[in-house]
């Protein structure tokens, strides 16, 4: 029970980079120096001190774009005048594209991809009234059904016809 715990601790050591392992013939041999945890941690400190005067400089960079990105945009009475006459001539934009929509369905473009939209409908239609009528056809045919039985048990509609 005790050497599993050790091994298990061993291992952890292993994974965590902090102790050394080699297999040699049938034995595994684990060592840690004490210059390998020094030279890990100048390491990591070198890597963090780099990160920390790479955001450094993203702040400075940040910060001057700021301070340049304000140039211009002082709060004056000027200024407040035109972001009003902005946000005024904004919302007329916004009427007179609602306004514009509202006759949109007069549009002549729209009006014609309506009138080939209706086509194509109107091809589909009739394409799907010429199958059951062949269907029906061969039902009567085939069966020796009538008409009205036919349309009777398949809800067909009495007055179904092509579409003109």
């Amino acid at each position: 029970l005790a050497s599993m715990s050790v091994k298990e601790i061993l291992q952890s050591l292993v994974d965590d980079g902090m102790v050394d392992t080699d297999r040699i013939g049938t034995s595994n041999y684990f060592w840690a120096f004490p210059s390998k945890a020094l030279h890990a941690r100048k390491h990591k400190l070198e890597e963090l001190e780099s990160q920390f005067a790479e955001s450094s400089q993203k702040k400075e960079a940040l910060q001057k774009s700021i301070e340049k990105s304000k140039i211009g945009r002082e709060d004056t009475a000027e200024r407040a005048a035109l972001l009003k006459d902005l946000a005024a001539l904004r919302q007329k934009k916004e009427q007179l594209k609602k306004e514009i929509d509202k006759y949109r369905e007069c549009d002549p473009d729209v009006v014609e991809e309506m009138r080939q939209t209706n086509q194509v409908a109107k091809e589909a239609a009739n394409r799907w009234t010429d199958n059951i009528f062949s269907i029906k056809s061969w039902a009567k045919r085939k069966f020796g059904f009538e008409e009205s039985r036919i349309d009777k048990c398949f809800g067909i509609p009495e007055d179904l016809d092509y579409i003109d």
